[in-house]
């Protein structure tokens, strides 16, 4: 058994955003502290904590000794914005609370712009099938402080976002992973520079018994190593290196190059880790990837539909671009600050693109302008409009829907989106079978 540490006891704790991240640290401390509870919208709180609620006028007669704020939540722009900033030392996460009470525990946190979920649930499979006892925790889903029956040798593999670091103060990890950084959140962080500054402090607070894996190719984040006085082991991916085991991986969900490489990241970790690299190009070959990231909903001779709903990024759907050809691509939704489409010239003849929602102009005046652009209100109205277009293709072609963009203008999140774009397809598909 793993020894909790007793850190937080006989502590003054505010939790600020009551979602699972804040149901599930309030669960944990409520035994040895005293938690009080405030969220910007009183109806997310259950009857069973209103007695926990601290009226905002009362927020400075108490001394909190932590404010555990939930990465939803913009320090700058929310209820208590100045209160915040007054108390910024107190401020803490989830993480840092797991960090603090388990000190001890092996820890592989991974980290980037896309790809994050998958490589973690990738990498929880692989050690799962080498008989580890693994927990997949963090951003991809399940509040790490939820975690029960912790031994020594448990290891956790957490996703980690850009607003949960960037909040944490404590938080440690063994193995930091990066596994890419493109231009993400601006909304929130301000800049690109504050956004990988939030990135990179997995790797800063580690020690020299500490390993780092990031990206031989990605330059900036080579360049931000050589300024920073790192202590932790810095071992660099080469894909060319693990070309040879990515060969031996036959599953279309690993086809474009963004995968491919999140995929070279798993073969360098259990290197180290000293797994087996069969179980990896096994257990590869049998993905079947998460809900709606690259997710393969229909295959035929003719036709492969793509659910790329997680899409927020032209960058996460580039390479996807970049490995098909004739596509009717899908996109739209709520732009992100500053977000650009880098795409070789060479791809751009093969796309034709479907654009809908608020943010519509927007993303149809960012696309090259050789891409042929069909207008919609809605994602409905978009898939009639190409469902009509396809019928007169008898040539081998992809739908791909990768919005591009956040889903809130038309639907609670990227889920919901992600069905309705199934149930869509699935009625689709029975005319065409017809």
């Amino acid at each position: 058994m793993n020894e909790k540490n007793i850190y937080f006891k006989n502590k003054k704790i505010l939790i600020y955003g009551f979602g699972k991240s804040g149901s599930a640290c309030f669960n944990f401390l409520k035994k040895n502290n005293i938690c009080k509870i405030f969220d910007d919208n009183k109806n997310n709180i259950s009857a069973k904590y209103k007695k926990k609620l601290i009226n905002i006028h009362k927020l400075s007669s108490i001394n909190f000794d932590f404010i555990v704020l939930s990465p939803g939540i913009d320090a700058k722009k929310c209820k208590i914005s100045h209160y915040l900033k007054k108390n910024s030392s107190k401020i803490i996460t989830e993480l840092d609370i797991f960090a603090l009470s388990y000190p001890n525990i092996n820890k592989i946190t991974i980290t980037g712009t896309n790809g994050k979920s998958t490589t973690s649930k990738l990498l929880y499979e692989v050690l799962k099938n080498n008989k580890k006892d693994v927990r997949l925790t963090g951003n991809i889903g399940y509040p790490i402080l939820m975690e029960r029956k912790i031994k020594n040798n448990t290891i956790f593999v957490i996703e980690a976002s850009s607003y949960q670091l960037d909040y944490s103060k404590y938080y440690r990890s063994k193995y930091s992973i990066i596994l890419n950084l493109s231009p993400d959140h601006l909304e929130r962080h301000g800049s690109f520079k504050n956004y990988v500054e939030a990135k990179f402090k997995i790797i800063k607070s580690q020690s020299n018994n500490d390993i780092t894996f990031i990206d031989n190719e990605n330059k900036f984040l080579k360049e931000l190593v050589k300024k920073n006085k790192i202590k932790s082991k810095i071992i660099k991916i080469d894909h060319f290196e693990n070309k040879k085991y990515c060969k031996q991986v036959d599953n279309i969900y690993f086809n474009n190059s963004s995968n491919e490489k999140n995929l070279s990241f798993v073969f360098s970790i259990a290197k180290v880790l000293k797994l087996n690299l069969k179980t990896v190009i096994n257990i590869a070959n049998k993905f079947k990837g998460l809900d709606y990231r690259q997710q393969v909903i229909y295959k035929s001779k003719k036709l492969l539909i793509i659910n790329d709903s997680k899409s927020t990024s032209f960058s996460s759907t580039a390479p996807l671009l970049e490995s098909y050809e004739n596509i009717y691509w899908i996109l739209g939704g709520l732009a992100k600050k500053g977000d650009k489409l880098k795409l070789k010239k060479k791809y751009v003849s093969n796309i034709r693109a479907y654009v809908y929602g608020k943010d519509r102009n927007f993303l149809i005046n960012s696309l090259p302008i050789k891409i042929s652009c069909t207008s919609s209100a809605t994602l409905k109205e978009v898939m009639k409009n190409l469902n009509n277009n396809i019928k007169n293709d008898n040539s081998k072609k992809v739908i791909l829907f990768s919005p591009c963009a956040a889903s809130f203008d038309q639907f609670k999140n990227f889920e919901q989106r992600g069905n309705f774009f199934n149930k869509i397809v699935k009625v689709m598909l029975k005319k065409i079978k017809k």
